[in-house]
């Protein structure tokens, strides 16, 4: 899609990248996040994407105290100048996000929320999700389920849940800023944990756009989404496109 307005006119748009978690499911205590793909960190992957967009105007990454020399460090070597601030992370997910989304410009109207460890995201889908954000107030990338999915009672499969009313959700999740201001201060005024920020907004009566999302746009968590990941790239999937 094309961006239909003059560059002059767009709003302004942050991108929060929460980076602060702590890999135990890729094992050996790594940070899956500083793991190359085809000699190249997956975090910095992540990074070039939104610097090489031209509607994302800066970019927060929230992460561990420990981290931030290493990140710093990532962002000169590639080049990565949209980021402007390192946030240290809080207790939960939910509270690091909130934490970025407080550190944002004040100029933001839109927030874009992405996992740090999704690095293939297509420049074609982060544009997408952003327009129709605007358009509708929030967006979030959906991608349908392949499995069937059941339902279970005391260990035992009760039933067919369709698939044709499910999907599967992915980042960047972008929100009005005060929408996701609002959703974050009542999870964490009420103790919430929700899964991802949609479900946040959700809990605050906020309709959530589905925009079409990429199974390339995939979330490395265990060794085997690395392999995966590496797969597409050798496919040529190009997420710059």
């Amino acid at each position: 899609m094309r961006w239909k307005k003059k560059t002059e006119d767009r709003p302004y748009i942050s991108a929060v990248i929460p980076a602060a978690g702590t890999s135990s499911r890729m094992g050996d205590g790594c940070n899956k996040l500083l793991l190359e793909l085809d000699g190249v960190p997956i975090l910095a992957r992540t990074l070039l994407t939104f610097e090489r967009c031209p509607l994302i105007d800066e970019v927060i990454v929230v992460c561990r105290e420990t981290d931030m020399v290493a990140y710093a460090r990532l962002c000169a070597a590639f080049g990565i100048t949209k980021v402007r601030q390192q946030v240290r992370g809080g207790q939960t997910r939910t509270e690091s996000v909130w934490r970025g989304v407080q550190a944002c410009d004040a100029r933001a109207a839109y927030i874009a929320i992405h996992d740090g460890a999704r690095p293939l995201l297509p420049q074609a889908l982060l544009r997408q999700v952003l327009a129709d954000a605007i358009t509708y107030g929030a967006a979030a990338p959906l991608v349908p389920v392949k499995d069937s999915i059941k339902r279970l009672e005391d260990g035992f499969i009760q039933g067919d849940v369709p698939r044709a009313a499910i999907a599967a959700v992915q980042t960047p999740q972008v929100f009005q800023r005060a929408h996701i201001q609002n959703a974050l201060d009542n999870a964490l005024k009420k103790g919430l944990s929700p899964t991802d920020d949609c479900a946040a907004a959700e809990l605050i009566g906020v309709r959530v756009y589905a925009t079409a999302g990429s199974y390339v746009n995939l979330k490395i968590t265990t060794p085997e989404d690395l392999w995966t990941a590496q797969a597409f790239l050798q496919e040529g999937q190009d997420t710059c496109e």
